[in-house]
């Protein structure tokens, strides 16, 4: 790990990264336009937004070994380029069939960003900026969702779906040049040997391990309430603040973020702050279950998760010091986080139509109860209290 960070480089890694949320956000983003495109699909059209995680889901941890492998510039630039490739494509709106495969190549480029960028980022970050570096890395995915909801819709109103998806090409390209030309290779040691058995090895290694499975394994609950939640809560909130308070929640989640999680890092470890988070969370979901929809509790919430985000990220370089644990780490978290975003949304869906809004609340609350208890069991196998690990 470096004395000095790079910050030109850290931000580059960062922009990148906004380009593989971009690779899940286009789609969603448009979603409601495609069956003009493709009005023959039915059901099917859900694929072109499920294939990229649930190839998280089978590929997560192999990502980790195949990145650390090859090495983590040469596969953030393969998966960039790759990525510029695919986007490029899928703006000739090929048949279904064809768009599909050619997502789900996308989430092969996607995980390798996802893996080798925290990686890089950590290995060119001081000790002392890795709680700003890598809460700025946990908020790729809120930055892009808004950058495309903000800019890349106005963009298809006026140019076309097929005009979202080259912008999308250019942008990756763009960063695959400048990290080309000034990121250097980091000396580091080559993964583990590329084989069945070596999978299978390595995903033992990595959720047997309380120090590399402990950010993916409170990801997991993160993952799992996080999308429910902002799909529930909009027809929960009074109409005339329901817009406002929706596109208040994820700036709100960045903010906390990046201020008050960074400054809590000072004092206290990543893990610690993630189980602080989730236990506003809690409060937070208590407080809109007494008043549902209530503006000012949806932005307490909206902030909890802030701070598990941003935390859940910094935890990896803070348990584990080699770059080939924390790519297994980042691994990890890709496989559960899709996990989560996967069950999550239609398991919360169905208690919210069995038990209602209180139901979903008083789940949600279980979800994240299990989450710190989960970060203080594998705390105590690390045999070490909470708060110094």
């Amino acid at each position: 790990m470096s004395d000095r960070t790079s910050f030109p480089l850290v931000f580059a890694l960062w922009g990148a990264g906004l380009g593989a949320a971009g690779q899940y956000a286009k789609i969603s983003v448009i979603f409601d336009k495609l069956p003009a495109v493709y009005p023959d699909a039915g059901a099917a059209l859900g694929f072109t937004v499920s294939l990229v995680g649930l190839l998280g889901i089978l590929l997560g941890v192999v990502a980790g070994l195949v990145v650390a492998r090859i090495r983590y510039r040469r596969a953030m630039l393969w998966a960039l380029w790759a990525g510029a490739a695919l986007s490029l494509y899928q703006a000739t709106l090929p048949s279904l069939p064809l768009m599909l495969v050619s997502r789900a190549l996308e989430g092969v480029s996607h995980l390798a960003m996802v893996v080798a960028a925290p990686t890089l980022i950590a290995q060119l970050s001081a000790e002392r900026h890795r709680g700003f570096t890598l809460t700025l890395w946990s908020t790729f995915f809120s930055v892009a969702f808004t950058l495309l909801v903000a800019l890349g819709l106005p963009l298809v109103d006026a140019m076309g779906v097929p005009a979202l998806f080259v912008a999308h090409s250019i942008w990756l390209a763009v960063f695959a040049v400048i990290l080309g030309v000034f990121l250097r290779p980091l000396e580091v040691p080559p993964g583990g040997t590329l084989s069945l058995r070596g999978i299978l090895r390595d995903h033992v290694t990595i959720y047997r391990s309380p120090s590399i499975a402990a950010p993916g394994a409170g990801w997991l609950f993160y993952t799992f309430c996080f999308l429910a939640i902002l799909t529930v809560l909009p027809p929960y909130i009074a109409q005339e603040w329901r817009a406002w308070v929706m596109g208040a929640m994820p700036l709100t989640s960045i903010a906390v973020s990046l201020t008050l999680g960074v400054f809590a890092m000072r004092f206290m470890s990543a893990i610690m702050l993630v189980q602080i988070g989730f236990v506003l969370c809690i409060l937070s979901l208590l407080w809109l279950w007494a008043a549902p929809g209530l503006p000012a509790a949806c932005l307490a919430l909206a902030g909890a998760l802030g701070l598990v985000q941003g935390a859940s990220f910094a935890a990896v370089p803070q348990l584990n010091r080699t770059a080939a644990h924390q790519s297994q780490a980042y691994g990890g978290l890709a496989q559960t986080g899709n996990l989560g975003n996967t069950l999550g949304t239609p398991v919360l869906l169905a208690v919210l139509g069995i038990a209602g809004f209180p139901g979903l609340v008083w789940t949600c609350v279980a979800v994240f109860g299990c989450g710190i208890a989960v970060h203080a069991w594998m705390a105590t196998r690390r045999g070490t209290d909470t708060i110094r690990q």
